[in-house]
């Protein structure tokens, strides 16, 4: 049987190519894909060649095929329907960290069944809400915490929207677009423009991919506050004010990734726990806000130059596969 798949040929160029598929083992599933997402920091980056030749191993891709900067297969939000595996996966809807492909065989240990009641159209985003978990993690909010969030991307808007529902605090969303105050309406979190976002937070979240995004989570931050820096810049060199008011505030300036989980939960979780806690955490249907594109397989190559180039949208763009 053989397969379609979108490969970056060259920076800035994407093209489908056929992809044979190998026989399907006894450990293993084949999946007919529905739905893929396209992560907009990291895809674009790969698509546009920005990885560093120093992060190339740490910036795989689970079941990525071929080397950066190109000829790469890359991706990590798929959702399909198992053909062929272990009954008790035979006919389930599931999600996998595999790059954008019409048909693929992998490990049945590699998906993850969806939980009743999340549409197969929203689960392309548990890869974005894994991130958003590990990085509160990271960061260790607790109650009563005034909290900005900085960049309302998908992962941003996700870390938001989890923490705004601890208990007391009190969550701003940060973006330069005044456009975002309706996403952050629909998830019932406050927003501000940078301008006007309140100072003296307890914890300030950078994800907006942006080096002038850092300056203002930093910009935020109150006495001995912790800013998290969820934004992954490439090749990009990222100037940081770490002069004027930075060293007499006593800030921490702390790195999250969510290839490892959170040294703070490291010990009893595992990624297959943290997955099944992202899918279950998607069943809200608030989140649909975070999705403000779709196109169809085959026009993959022009929809990634088109994104990369930020010229459509900024939160979770959906690729719809063939029947």
């Amino acid at each position: 049987m053989e397969a379609r798949a979108f490969w970056t040929v060259a920076p800035g160029r994407g093209e489908i190519r056929a992809q044979p598929l190998p026989a399907v083992g006894p450990e293993d599933v084949r999946v007919r894909t529905l739905w893929t997402g396209i992560s907009r920091g990291s895809e674009s980056l790969v698509f546009s060649g920005h990885v560093p030749e120093s992060q190339c191993e740490a910036m795989r891709a689970p079941f990525q095929e071929g080397v950066f900067p190109a000829p790469v297969k890359y991706g990590y939000c798929a959702v399909g329907i198992v053909e062929e595996g272990p009954p008790a996966l035979k006919g389930r809807p599931v999600f996998c960290l595999h790059p954008h492909q019409t048909r693929f065989v992998t490990p049945a240990a590699a998906v993850a069944p969806l939980p009743d009641g999340l549409p197969s159209e929203r689960a392309v985003l548990a890869a974005n809400m894994e991130t958003a978990i590990n990085g509160l993690w990271d960061l260790g909010p607790r109650l009563g915490d005034r909290i900005a969030v900085v960049g309302a991307g998908v992962v941003g808007c996700l870390v938001a929207y989890l923490a705004s529902r601890i208990p007391g605090t009190a969550v701003t969303l940060v973006d330069i677009d005044p456009g975002k105050a309706k996403v952050a309406e629909a998830l019932e979190i406050a927003f501000a423009t940078p301008g006007a976002a309140p100072a003296d937070q307890d914890q300030i979240v950078h994800a907006s991919g942006a080096p002038e995004g850092l300056s203002t989570a930093l910009s935020l931050a109150g006495f001995e506050a912790t800013v998290l820096e969820m934004s992954w810049f490439g090749d990009r060199p990222v100037p940081a004010p770490l002069g004027e008011a930075f060293h007499s505030r006593r800030l921490t300036l702390r790195a999250s990734q969510v290839g490892a989980v959170a040294t703070a939960q490291r010990a009893r979780w595992d990624h297959a726990r943290r997955m099944a806690l992202a899918l279950g955490l998607l069943r809200d249907d608030r989140l649909d806000a975070l999705i403000d594109g779709e196109s169809d397989f085959d026009d993959l190559p022009e929809t990634m130059a088109r994104l990369a180039a930020g010229r459509s949208g900024a939160l979770c763009h959906r690729i719809r596969y063939p029947a």
